[in-house]
């Protein structure tokens, strides 16, 4: 274990989280496929291996520092982009059945080889708008965790994650440092879409010391039928109450 691999198990042993010799071998072998394939394709504008740790796999596992990811079994990753925050949590978590939506085929193609090297069992990669996938019903009102990583705001948010989330489940939208006016602007969308914020805790990254907020919605009721709407519609016109 080189100094980065034993910043990243102090770090994460202060929040509870383990690692044994296999996960850490995951996480290294994610770091070298995550570099190798963002010389093809743009995944990450952060390649630095030590920066990779911090703020991608440590930033990925702090939605499990004040949720019981234990307590879960199916969580829907609705954004992912390069895999985050959902194949770390998968890695420390492999109990969890992961399901990651994109709507670029290229990151799907990328997760699934990623998947693949990795040896990560119940890790389903799907390529559509979460629009039109929140509409099968093999993925509507299913999942018991919902997560997104900075995608849109969170009024857009709660239109594409809620829907995958069941009744009495959690969406945890991962933000940045400004979090006010988005909570302020998402009420209607959450009424709308039977959701309701629990709590709103906030981080900072160590070393560097960014702030990072999670937002934990807990959805209240079954989707109803009309939402999400069609695919562009909520980026272009998101819920606002007129």
């Amino acid at each position: 274990m080189d100094a980065t691999q034993q910043q990243f198990v102090q770090l994460l042993e202060k929040q509870n989280i383990s690692l044994c010799t296999l996960q850490l071998d995951q996480f290294e072998q994610y770091y070298k496929t995550l570099v190798e394939w963002n010389e093809k394709m743009n995944l990450t504008g952060i390649t630095e291996r030590e920066q990779v740790y911090l703020k991608h796999f440590y930033d990925s596992l702090s939605v499990a520092f004040n949720f019981d990811v234990g307590s879960v079994s199916t969580i829907a990753d609705i954004g992912s982009g390069a895999g985050f925050p959902s194949i770390p949590l998968k890695i420390a978590f492999p109990h969890l059945k992961v399901t990651i939506v994109d709507s670029l085929n290229k990151r799907i193609i990328f997760l699934k080889e990623l998947v693949s090297q990795l040896g990560l069992s119940d890790t389903e990669c799907v390529h559509g708008r979460a629009e039109d996938i929140a509409r099968l019903p093999k993925y509507r009102d299913q999942f018991d965790l919902a997560t997104a990583r900075a995608v849109a705001r969170l009024q857009v948010l709660n239109e594409f994650c809620l829907p995958f989330v069941k009744k009495d489940g959690t969406f945890i939208a991962m933000k940045g440092s400004e979090i006010e006016e988005e909570l302020s602007d998402s009420s209607f969308s959450l009424t709308e879409l039977k959701g309701k914020v629990v709590r709103v805790l906030k981080m900072q990254l160590p070393i560097e010391e960014s702030l990072r907020h999670f937002v934990e919605i807990h959805k209240l009721a079954a989707t109803p039928a009309k939402y999400p709407r069609k695919a562009g519609i909520p980026l272009k016109e998101p819920l606002m109450k007129l």
